[in-house]
């Protein structure tokens, strides 16, 4: 047998997640000796062995990792033998702070599952099982470095059987901060709306004797509180949706298992893989015609929100109760609550009752979102499970960047080096307490990551809460902010995503971004860089009549497409239409006609909202991109009903696709034909005008972006057209398309700029 020595040292996030008691225990399986230890850049693992033994241990990297563990890079050189007899894990260097890459909260693995349901295992039915492979990460964090005296776990002292199991390598809960018992651990506790507690033997039990009776439960979990209440009961989600004050905006369900999620959704391979991730997030399926979720759960949508249970608890709970609304534990535009008096105070009026527990949440995290586009999974809302895992830039930059992201569907991005630290979601900063979070947020970025950023990114509109915010903390720290585009920073989030800086073709579709000209763009296809961009095409404008009450009441956004498309005609298609009662067309008509009170908008998510007026799918709405939403799912595909733009210079003119609807629709077209004959209309579009500026610019890389791009169909049919014309599609995966994404595209362009903005200076 040849014995050999290799020196492997692994990049990535490789630390704090059972990386090294993975190594120590798959050496030792193979009899192999050395050691492994964590430097400050990397971890650093010496072998030496039988060849073929090192080479089974070279295989379990590509297939066996810790759930966790991420390996971006890894070099291997071979070494003078050292006669080594044991493996070890050494001591890490103190040469050089260890870059602390936080890992986030993941979903209970499937050994502590066996154990959480075996009743000879000591931590039988306990709903805070966990181990170095699952289990609260990130949201029990006070400082670095990961250690158990620096999260919410210190108040709980390990008992002996515990400690044994964190001190020993071989064991799977080696290290793991977490670690827990019946003896030792957290506990639950169920108490009224006034805080007594309520006696009971068994807390999750009678939570779920109350959910099965109707009653609604705040649910303290991993990044935050729920509010559960039976999905099955029409009666019971009227009455959540009465309390939270939410209209028709659709609730998460959470369901048991595969099984009962095939009941009421079609789940597809990609589907099925990102339901059971370790990450859990919830995931858009496709309804299926059901008698068991009530009707009002996702009314007007072809989809659900479902995910899996992720927590012990859950698992306990769901085990009793199948079907569960599991919507965010807060007030309309208020943060997650996560404190146990927090929740008691601000979801009382809500719940009927808390099952909560002594286990601290330093960090709020909402469950994430996700869908299959393409094939693949697409992120819609990165939060639980996916942050703050930092995502890797194409080069270094220097100074740090502190990006403040959207006003809506807010996130903040730490842009250190050659990485990109995403905040979980935080959400849109309508209310004091959703900027006092975004503050908080900063705070503690700031202090896990090990960051002091030289430059403050923002967005352009002057009037939005982070632009003030990033000129105060300009002024507070004496550093230069930045000003970037919407549009812009959303084609560039995507190209830092896929490792890319050169000019591309981006197509940015979305509701609201201000524009260079003081104008609500978001109809925009621009030829960018990850510095510089050039706008070259975009949506005609058309007027919003009340400016944002106008996204409120699509219908006077489908009058302005009809006066500007029909102008010798327009009140009489909008009386046959039923736009709007006839006493109130002449007073916005009226509006629209002199631009009194205004605002000129050349968006494409707005181009959707008046379209799904006409159409009659939705009026008013209750809810952001309701009417785009709903438009999406009343789609039925046809090659008979075709729709087209025109070109007018460097605009995207929907006249004539506005007269052809109009036409078809008063004809008896179904809405539904109609809808997906729009949908095609838009793909042809970018199709066409990527063609048009790579035949001028010689450019075949095409971006797809912005919150109208979380549209299957389109997302879809749009880049099927493209790979079709030879074009390389670069789509939004581990970043959201929408708001949620664009404080990354804002650090990176800043990053690149790396110079004083005009207005900061």
């Amino acid at each position: 047998m040849t014995r050999k020595r290799l020196g492997l040292k692994f990049y990535g996030i490789v630390q704090g997640v059972g990386f090294r008691p993975f190594i120590y225990r798959t050496a030792r399986a193979r009899n192999l000796a050395g050691f492994v230890k964590n430097l400050s850049d990397s971890v650093l693992v010496e072998i030496e062995g039988d060849e073929s033994a090192i080479e089974h241990f070279l295989d379990s990297l590509d297939t066996h990792l810790p759930p966790l563990a991420v390996i971006e890079r890894a070099t291997r050189k071979e070494l003078p033998l050292q006669q080594d007899t044991t493996f070890k894990i050494e001591a890490s260097e103190k040469s050089a702070a260890i870059p602390v890459h936080i890992s986030p909260d993941i979903a209970t693995c499937d050994d502590c599952l066996a154990e959480l349901f075996d009743p000879d295992d000591r931590r039988y039915l306990y709903p805070f099982i966990n181990c170095t492979n699952c289990g609260p990460r990130f949201t029990i964090i006070y400082d670095i470095p990961y250690d158990r005296e620096n999260t919410t776990m210190a108040v709980f002292e390990m008992c002996e059987a515990c400690r044994k199991e964190y001190e020993d390598p071989l064991n799977r809960r080696f290290h793991a901060e977490p670690i827990a018992c019946p003896h030792c651990g957290p506990r639950l506790a169920l108490l009224n709306r006034d805080g007594t507690g309520i006696k009971t033997q068994d807390p999750l039990a009678q939570c779920a004797e109350r959910l099965a009776r109707g009653e609604i439960l705040a649910i303290k979990g991993l990044g935050g509180f729920h509010l559960a209440a039976d999905a099955t009961r029409a009666d019971v989600v009227a009455k959540l949706r009465e309390r939270k004050r939410r209209g028709e905006k659709a609730f998460a369900l959470m369901v048991r298992n595969l099984e009962d999620i095939e009941k009421i959704a079609h789940v597809g391979e990609t589907e099925w893989e990102i339901l059971t991730s370790p990450q859990c997030p919830i995931v858009l399926l496709r309804k299926k015609r059901n008698r068991i979720i009530a009707d009002n759960v996702a009314p007007g949508l072809a989809a659900y929100g479902i995910m899996l249970p992720y927590t012990p608890l859950h698992h306990l709970l769901l085990d009793k109760i199948p079907y569960l609304i599991m919507t965010s534990g807060n007030q309309r535009d208020e943060p997650i609550c996560i404190a146990n008096r927090e929740a008691l105070t601000n979801l009382g009026g809500i719940a009927d009752a808390f099952l909560t527990h002594d286990r601290g949440i330093r960090l709020r995290c909402d469950d994430s979102i996700a869908m299959s586009l393409n094939g693949k999974m697409t992120i819609l809302r990165r939060s639980r499970g996916f942050a703050p895992a930092p995502l890797k830039l194409h080069k270094k930059f220097d100074p740090p960047v502190l990006a403040l992201g959207a006003h809506l569907k807010n996130t903040i991005c730490l842009l250190k080096d050659d990485f990109a630290f995403l905040s979980p979601h935080i959400g849109d900063l309508e209310t004091p307490k959703a900027r006092d979070y975004l503050r908080q947020s900063i705070r503690l970025m700031e202090k896990i990551t090990e960051t002091t950023p030289g430059i403050v990114a923002c967005d352009l509109h002057p009037s939005y809460f982070t632009h003030r915010l990033a000129e105060d903390l300009a002024g507070e720290r004496n550093i230069p902010w930045i000003n970037v585009q919407h549009h812009h920073a959303h084609v560039v989030s995507c190209m830092a995503e896929k490792g890319i800086k050169d000019y591309v073709i981006g197509f940015s579709f979305d509701g609201t971004g201000y524009g260079l000209d003081g104008k609500i763009w978001g109809g925009e296809t621009l030829i960018a860089d990850t510095k510089n961009f050039e706008r070259v095409y975009h949506l005609r404008n058309f007027p919003l009549a009340g400016g944002e009450r106008a996204i409120q009441e699509p219908w006077r956004i489908g009058l302005a497409l009809l006066m500007d498309s029909l102008p010798e005609d327009w009140e009489g298609n909008a009386v046959k239409l039923g736009l709007a009662e006839p006493g109130a067309l002449a007073p916005v008509a009226s509006v629209l006609q002199k631009r009194l009170n205004t605002v000129e908008a050349s968006s494409m998510g707005r181009l959707f909202d008046g379209v799904s007026a006409i159409l009659g799918c939705r009026k008013v709405i209750s809810y952001e991109g309701q009417g785009a939403m709903e438009l999406e799912a009343i789609c039925q595909k046809s090659t008979g009903v075709s729709l087209h733009f025109s070109r007018s210079g460097n605009e995207f003119d929907y006249r004539p696709l506005i007269r052809d609807i109009v036409d078809l629709k008063l004809s008896g077209e179904s809405a539904g034909k109609i809808a997906y004959a729009f949908h095609r209309a838009i793909a042809d579009l970018v199709r066409d005008t990527a063609q048009r500026i790579r035949d001028e610019r010689k450019l075949d890389r095409v971006v797809l972006t912005g919150g109208c791009f979380q549209n299957k169909i389109l997302t879809e049919l749009s880049s099927r057209l493209l790979r079709s014309e030879g074009f390389t599609v670069l789509a939004h995966e581990n970043i959201p398309c929408n708001d949620g994404g664009i404080s990354l595209g804002q650090a990176v362009i800043a990053a690149e700029k790396g110079e004083w903005n005009g207005n900061g200076r």
